[in-house]
């Protein structure tokens, strides 16, 4: 075997991780290293690399694999689309996680495969070998080097136990009652032999819907200690949901946010971000973990976008988003100082408007009969197809449209987002009826209202992610999030009826008459939040506050009972152009260090437009 891992690498580690990198991960100061990672860990088969599963290589991430002499372990083709030779392995992300002061917390395979693939193993053998491995984890991790599994560790060079006390099981899995009933058996076994380790149980891939909501009752009323949630959403999505947390049980699960970001790398996505992490903070004695993600990224070879550190082969470079993780990362304080904020600007949004649409994804669709009226009646767009499309305009430009058999059809199977619109974009308060008919692909269709361009829109997405899903997803600067969520499917060759009820910010859909779904998209993005926190060490407050906003919010600050203060506070401020982006060659986004005179008891501070700023000031 030729290895291509540097040798000069992170702390001399043998088989170790690239300096610069690693420097980087180093610098956020972690409280834990989640491993290997999301999709890694519960997609293709579940068997062993061996002659009986036919040397199966599109295998999830087993941790066996990864450990002894790097030339001798098995290989994998992985659900990004890249061989792993596994010369990063369990062993030395343990090492890794020790080496930068991180709890490593590692994820095993629950033997029902996520990310889209949406499969139950039903194998009891295979089932109860792979608890057997999670046992086997705990003790290579854990056990006296007596142990059969702690002897390969210290065979491997590191004698001392690496403090094992988290452990997940499974990832994004849109199957809850399949996945629960595995899981339980998986904490069950481990509970039995090391009670102290907590068991991470998930919510599925979304911040909210059907699949959410189930999972999060299984894990309720089955006492589960922690629960690792994942959403990826728009920047708007952030700003609007900075009290999420606030109203979750206090009596039930603990949460881990084990994988969130907005959409870009934008400085606008990070202020977005550091909104939301104001609402972390708040409810820390409920979010016991939090971690953007993913991680890192080649820039020559993306399989994901947004990433919080870019490299390629020479250098590597931290996003707008790694400057903010980093801020409040080294910055976390020990504990919460209640505060409140008075005064606030918010964005009130008006009643949703806005043009219609047809797209696809990934299939074929014909569409006919789209009916458009008011809500009173009036008539704002009919159209059969009988005189052509002329109604229409191709606004992403791609696809293939034409009007067949008295139905647009879009007959291009490989083509994706292919929208095309019709109407005004001042229309408010209406209903949009259509017929539309799956022919072939991977998925269903998609009807678009409050269309304003290609970059801002809502679109009912029925047979989505490869027909196993059906969403109401809006997008505002190109980025999505989820409106409202089910399992629908749709059947090939099926004419389904569709309505489309839009009033004020309330939105009602029907499908063949029935009733799917509803929503009221009335949150409010509020760019100005805060938190306080108190370091104990240095008796230091804490004062950070994002102004998502381009104007300069002057913000008068009060200490009420805290002890005395001194009259200069240290400053670090990130603020920067909202569209401005990190790159290899420009770092327009990075932290600037300054002092403050003037601070008491009560103080006026003028936050910058578009920034976040941590105010440290001391008490004595």
């Amino acid at each position: 075997m030729i290895s291509l891992f540097p040798r000069d690498t992170y702390k001399g580690r043998e088989n170790g991780l690239r300096k610069d990198l690693a420097e980087k991960v180093a610098a956020l100061k972690p409280g834990f290293l989640r491993f290997p990672g999301g999709c890694l860990v519960n997609t293709g088969s579940h068997e062993a690399y061996d002659e009986k599963s036919g040397w199966q290589r599109q295998r999830s991430y087993q941790w066996k694999d990864t450990t002894g002499p790097v030339e001798t372990r098995a290989t994998n083709a992985n659900f990004w689309g890249y061989n792993q030779s596994y010369g990063l392995g369990y062993y030395e992300y343990f090492q890794f996680a020790e080496d930068v002061g991180a709890m490593p917390l590692p994820v095993v395979p629950a033997l029902v495969t996520g990310c889209g693939q949406n499969k139950a193993t039903d194998d009891p053998a295979l089932l109860k070998r792979h608890i057997q491995d999670t046992l086997d984890l705990i003790e290579f991790a854990n056990g006296p080097v007596t142990s059969e599994w702690g002897r390969k560790r210290a065979g491997m060079g590191h004698p001392e136990p690496f403090g094992l006390t988290h452990l997940g099981v499974g990832n994004e899995e849109n199957l809850p009652e399949e996945f629960f009933a595995r899981f339980k058996q998986f904490r069950a076994a481990v509970e039995a032999k090391h009670p102290d380790i907590t068991v991470v149980s998930n919510s599925g891939p979304d911040d909210s819907g059907t699949t959410f909501d189930k999972a999060w009752q299984l894990n309720r009323d089955n006492k589960v200690a922690m629960v690792d949630e994942h959403y990826y959403n728009s920047p708007q999505w952030f700003l609007e949901n900075n009290k999420r947390y606030d109203s979750y049980d206090r009596k039930g699960p603990k949460v881990f946010l084990g994988e969130y970001a907005s959409h870009g790398n934008k400085f606008s996505n990070a202020l977005a971000e550091a909104a939301f992490m104001t609402g972390l903070e708040r409810n820390a004695d409920l979010v016991k973990l939090a971690s953007y993600a993913p991680l890192l990224a080649n820039e020559d070879y993306v399989q994901w976008k947004p990433d919080m550190i870019w490299f390629d082969n020479d250098q590597s470079w931290g996003s707008a988003n790694y400057e903010t993780q980093k801020l409040f990362m080294t910055n976390v304080g020990d504990e919460v100082v209640p505060s409140t904020a008075s005064a606030t600007p918010s964005q009130d949004s008006g009643p949703i408007t806005g043009a219609v649409g047809l797209s696809t994804w990934a299939t074929s669709a014909a569409y006919d009969d789209v009916e458009v009226t008011s809500a009173d009646g009036r008539p704002l767009l009919s159209d059969d197809f009988s005189a052509g499309d002329g109604q229409w305009t191709r606004a992403a430009g791609t696809g293939s449209w034409a009007v067949r058999d008295g139905a647009y059809v879009q007959s291009d199977e490989a083509a994706e987002n292919t929208l095309v619109t019709a109407g005004d974009k001042g229309w408010q308060n209406y209903d949009l009826h259509v017929k539309a008919t799956k022919k072939s692909g991977k998925e269903g269709f998609m009807v678009a209202f409050g269309v304003k361009d290609t970059g801002n829109h809502y679109w009912w997405n029925l047979g989505g992610w490869n027909n196993t899903q059906s969403a109401v997803e809006k997008t505002v600067g190109g980025a999505k999030q989820t409106m409202v969520q089910d399992t629908t499917k749709i059947e090939t060759g099926r004419t389904y009826d569709l309505r489309v009820e839009v009033r004020g910010r309330q939105v009602t859909l029907f499908l063949d008459g029935e009733k799917w779904g509803s929503f009221t998209d009335d949150k409010q993005a509020e760019p100005f939040r805060q938190v306080v926190t108190r370091d104990k060490g240095t008796g230091d407050l804490i004062v950070k506050v994002v102004n998502a906003q381009p104007a300069t919010a002057r913000t008068k600050i009060g200490l009420g009972d805290a002890a005395s203060v001194a009259p200069t506070a240290r400053v670090t401020t990130l603020a920067a152009a909202p569209d401005a982006e990190n790159t290899k060659d420009a770092t327009p986004v990075k932290p600037v260090t300054s002092t403050f005179q003037g601070v008491g008891k009560s103080f006026s501070y003028d936050f910058p437009g578009n920034s976040v700023t941590f105010l440290r000031i001391r008490t004595r």
